[in-house]
């Protein structure tokens, strides 16, 4: 298993939005992670069960296996795994924490890459993990200005 050093966190990014995915990859390495992608939820439990992320990252919308899915079978293989479920529908969906097992629930607005970044980094800090389900629910909504 390969793992990432105490300062370059290991991400992986699961969407099956090609353009999502390398965008975040691209805003995640410039903050200093090493980040791995699966286009499909089963391609990223596959690789969640061979190698050692700080953080997962996951898209609530896919085809076959949705991010909840996903999230409840990561938890089976490891209970602490540290996972931000990311989603258009935060608000329609009433998607928090509690509901999906995720460690933080971000939804896709002009403020997700402030967002992402700032829970990335926080959660893949070693020993700072809370338990699932008692963190707040990042709402974010474009900042209108006028």
């Amino acid at each position: 298993m390969k793992t990432a050093s105490s300062t370059t966190p290991s991400v992986l990014l699961v969407d099956d939005n090609r353009d999502g995915l390398l965008v975040r990859r691209s805003l995640l390495e410039e903050i200093g992670c090493c980040v791995q992608i699966a286009i499909n939820a089963e391609d990223g439990l596959k690789l969640f069960q061979a190698e050692k992320f700080d953080v997962v990252v996951t898209d609530f919308r896919m085809p076959r296996m949705d991010g909840t899915e996903l999230i409840k079978r990561i938890r089976v293989l490891d209970p602490n795994a540290r996972i931000i479920l990311l989603s258009g529908f935060v608000e329609p969906l009433g998607l928090t924490e509690q509901n999906t097992g995720a460690d933080a629930v971000i939804s896709k607005s002009a403020n997700e890459p402030a967002h992402l970044m700032r829970s990335v980094k926080r959660l893949a800090k070693r020993g700072l993990r809370k338990p699932p389900g008692t963190q707040k629910t990042v709402q974010t909504q474009a900042n209108i200005v006028g």
